[in-house]
């Protein structure tokens, strides 16, 4: 069921970019990352040698001093000309650098393809997305993606820098062209889609699942588990205002299946109505509970710079000197 949203408020969008993804608005996420910073807790067991450095010595890309060789030191970090100039045996010692992956699992079930006031959530959840993207790279981290539901079965490995950003943009414009065009296509549980993100994400990478929770599945707690137990994992859960609240009484035409149909609200459909959606995302809030991953609802109206600095995001506070 789609209905069309609502364009009104400060964070309206323009035209079709309020329905469907655009590149263009998720690449000027760029400049709202200026002032977010990523500060998810990192955890040291990573084995991807980058631009984080660590407090653990060993060996790198940043070469720190030599001292006089130690019994069990390697010797291919041997200093030969420091040897031969001093006589005694010296090696070099480097300091490690350990960079993060970022990867964005991002739901295309139909239930996305929803919103009433500003946009869509899966439009939301695509701005969402690109700005944590941008934010990451900003800090120096790797951005991949995963796409899953509706016919989307896309994945990016993580990369650095503004490529990598792009890389992933890209790729979540065209997922959601997939799914608009094949609204038949059998919507991939969330269990199948948290396998693929575990066999993608290393140890140490932070997982962020953007979903409404309409599409979790019991089978889903498990490879959930999994990897929170070798990463960080968050929860972006899309909410729109009408799934909250039943609206006013009248009746209400929508489409179903590229069809008009007609909703008559009245009498006992209000309770009805908002328990029905919160019973669909219960299961997935039940399992991030039990696993102790942090959730953030998201509505379609939220301003994102605000709002995502609860899931370990971080507003950074600018403020020019004297």
């Amino acid at each position: 069921m789609s209905v069309v949203a609502s364009q009104t408020g400060p964070a309206a969008l323009r035209g079709d970019a309020a329905v469907q993804v655009d590149l263009d608005t998720l690449i000027a996420q760029r400049l709202a990352a200026r002032s977010l910073v990523l500060a998810a807790s990192r955890r040291a067991a990573t084995a991807q040698a980058g631009i984080k450095t660590s407090r653990f010595r060993g060996r790198g890309v940043d070469y720190v001093e030599s001292r006089g060789y130690q019994p069990g030191d390697d010797i291919r970090s041997m200093d030969w000309r420091v040897t031969a100039r001093s006589g005694k045996p010296h090696t070099k010692v480097f300091q490690e650098e350990r960079e993060r992956s970022v990867l964005l699992v991002l739901d295309h079930a139909p239930s996305m393809r929803f919103g009433t006031r500003v946009c869509f959530k899966s439009v939301q959840a695509a701005r969402a997305a690109a700005l944590i993207a941008w934010s990451a790279v900003r800090g120096g981290d790797r951005v991949g993606a995963l796409g899953f539901g509706s016919g989307v079965t896309g994945e990016v490995r993580p990369a650095g820098g503004p490529r990598g950003v792009l890389h992933c943009l890209r790729a979540l414009a065209d997922w959601d062209l997939i799914a608009r065009a094949d609204r038949a296509a059998q919507a991939e549980p969330l269990s199948q889609a948290l396998e693929r993100t575990r066999r993608l994400a290393r140890p140490g990478t932070l997982v962020i699942l953007l979903t409404d929770g309409f599409s979790s599945d019991e089978a889903a707690e498990a490879p959930l588990a999994r990897l929170a137990s070798h990463g960080d994992v968050r929860l972006v859960l899309l909410t729109d205002a009408l799934e909250l609240q039943a609206p006013p009484r009248g009746r209400y035409a929508v489409e179903v299946a590229g069809q008009r149909r007609w909703l008559d609200f009245g009498g006992a459909v209000d309770t009805r109505w908002t328990e029905a959606f919160r019973t669909r995302r219960e299961r997935l809030l039940q399992q991030a509970r039990r696993l102790g991953i942090g959730t953030l609802m998201l509505d379609t109206r939220d301003d994102l710079t605000r709002c995502l600095a609860p899931l370990g995001l971080a507003l950074a506070t600018r403020r020019s000197a004297g």
